[in-house]
């Protein structure tokens, strides 16, 4: 067996994400099996954070193939110098802020030309939602944008803190303050929910 064969061959199931990382850094474009690793890791959750953040699952699996792209083409920029799971989805907020601003383009647009798109849930049919099925998905529409952003990278992505903080470019002190803070909107809304 020669030495290549020995380097070629491995189980990707077995590596950490920072050998996935190095190996795929060798491999693409040839091969792309520890590439296909980490996204397979990833997937589930990619996809559940993009789809709690854009509010429906057509956008989120758009932008859950943009990041995957990124990735792809942009792994040998990855410096390592946070986890890979940080960098991830950091791309990811950053996707997905791009598609939500491209919607609300566009629905201000239909809103400025009368139209009214049919895939939209009226607000009365939201509350009423709400009280029935209680879900993160539905309660995430009472606190702002920011601190949903906040909530959906501790609960869905399982980030750290200061994870959180570096992707979204605040201090760990206000990361907190704001995460305690949309937890007690949140619990204000469990309790008097109308």
């Amino acid at each position: 067996m020669t030495s290549q064969n020995k380097t070629a061959r491995y189980n990707p199931l077995e590596l950490t994400d920072e050998e996935l990382v190095e190996r795929a850094n060798r491999e693409l474009f040839h091969t792309t099996v520890a590439y296909e690793e980490l996204m397979r890791r990833y997937q589930r959750t990619l996809f559940n954070v993009c789809a709690r953040y854009l509010g429906n699952e057509r956008d989120a699996d758009d932008v859950c193939q943009e990041v995957m792209l990124k990735v792809l083409h942009g792994l040998r920029q990855f410096e390592g110098k946070a986890k890979f799971k940080t960098w991830l989805y950091s791309i990811t907020y950053n996707e997905c802020i791009t598609q939500y601003r491209k919607e609300k383009r566009k629905r201000r647009l239909l809103d400025a030309l009368s139209l009214d798109p049919q895939e939209e849930e009226s607000p009365e049919l939201d509350a009423v939602q709400v009280t029935d099925r209680i879900s993160l998905d539905r309660w995430l529409v009472h606190v702002n944008q920011v601190d949903r952003e906040i909530l959906v990278l501790r609960f869905v992505a399982e980030l750290e803190f200061q994870d959180i903080a570096d992707i979204m470019r605040m201090g760990l002190s206000a990361t907190k303050m704001r995460y305690k803070r949309a937890l007690e909107k949140l619990r204000s809304h469990l309790d008097n929910p109308f």
